[in-house]
């Protein structure tokens, strides 16, 4: 049976950055506050006429350069977002059509900042399955449309950018491949992180505008909870039913929602710093752009090298869990 392995990254952040001191003219918070919390010194900001799809192709294109192939050779094209262009079509129409990819399928999904994990996992599948030989795999998500500048404990961790990566067939005595993956949802938690209104149960009205409904709606602490156990519990599990160790990983890139959160993980895990990527404080939380962008960084670092295992692991809305776990092939 065919293998399934990662062979190229493309990423895109708009050019405007909105530093905490920015935030400090505009909602009662500070720097140090900020940072304290969170991580977070900067989120970089789409303009308006800048949409999700325009960002999931801008990211597209470049792991596409990267690889040096055109979009005709894509079979299917996976778009992971929760800010999509509209409802419908799905973004990931938008995409192909704008790439040229005239022979593949695709789809959105939607898992909020596990979306990567899922969508990678998801294209690994359906490479090793055999039905398909290569899949594009977008995180996209332009967080600042659905952000309420003026809740302070929400502005300030959330900004925009894509991430993308292709997912091709690998010989099965190839060792650089995809291994394993866990996920879980847990829907009793899907009251502390949303977006109420705009859909089904609270279509758009006026009141709904004038309650603000349609921006993210969070309870901090209980989300801040919860992805701390999970997190942490979903790499050891993964880890373990693979017979592995901490000791074995070459880096573990994590979503990046709240750099205490990450911190509070890879100590459980017995990581040193060297082997957990952070870099919230120049992005903020992008959602489902979060893990190609730091795996982007990990690379241009020089800490993650073709045949390291990475792990990556994320929990999201919903709430969304998902580790998974592959050797570098490039």
């Amino acid at each position: 049976m065919p293998k399934a392995k990662i062979t190229a990254l493309g990423c895109y952040t708009p050019s405007r950055v909105l530093t905490n001191q920015d935030l400090e003219s505009m909602v009662a918070t500070n720097d140090r506050w900020i940072v304290e919390r969170t991580g977070i010194r900067e989120r970089h900001i789409a303009p308006p006429e800048i949409a999700t799809s325009d960002m999931a192709i801008a990211a597209a294109r470049c792991a596409l350069a990267q690889r040096g192939i055109d979009a005709s050779g894509i079979d299917a094209i996976i778009v992971c977002t929760v800010t999509p262009d509209m409802f419908f079509p799905a973004t990931a129409c938008l995409v192909q059509n704008a790439l040229g990819a005239r022979r593949a399928w695709g789809f959105d999904l939607v898992a909020a900042c596990s979306g990567f994990v899922y969508g990678t996992t998801t294209a690994a599948h359906l490479v090793a399955a055999g039905t398909h030989r290569r899949v594009l795999v977008i995180g996209s998500d332009t967080m600042s449309r659905i952000i309420d500048y003026t809740d302070r404990s929400t502005c300030i961790l959330f900004g925009d950018a894509a991430g993308a990566m292709l997912i091709e067939s690998a010989a099965e005595e190839e060792d650089f491949t995809f291994i394993d993956f866990l996920g879980e949802i847990d829907g009793s938690g899907g009251e502390y992180l949303k977006m109420p209104a705009g859909g089904s149960r609270l279509p758009a009205s006026h009141e709904t505008v004038e309650r603000r409904l349609h921006y993210v709606h969070q309870e901090g602490q209980q989300v801040f909870k919860y992805a701390v156990r999970k997190m942490y519990e979903s790499c050891k599990e993964l880890l373990d039913r693979n017979g592995l160790t901490s000791r074995d990983v070459g880096i573990l890139i994590p979503h990046q929602a709240n750099g205490r959160i990450i911190s509070a993980t890879a100590e459980r895990l017995a990581l040193p710093p060297d082997k957990v990527l952070i870099n919230i404080d120049r992005y903020g939380n992008t959602t489902a752009a979060t893990i190609p962008l730091a795996t982007q960084d990990a690379i241009h670092q020089g800490r993650l090298r073709k045949g390291d295992l990475v792990m990556f692991a994320a929990v999201g809305a919903g709430y969304t869990v998902g580790a998974s776990l592959w050797r570098w092939a490039y």
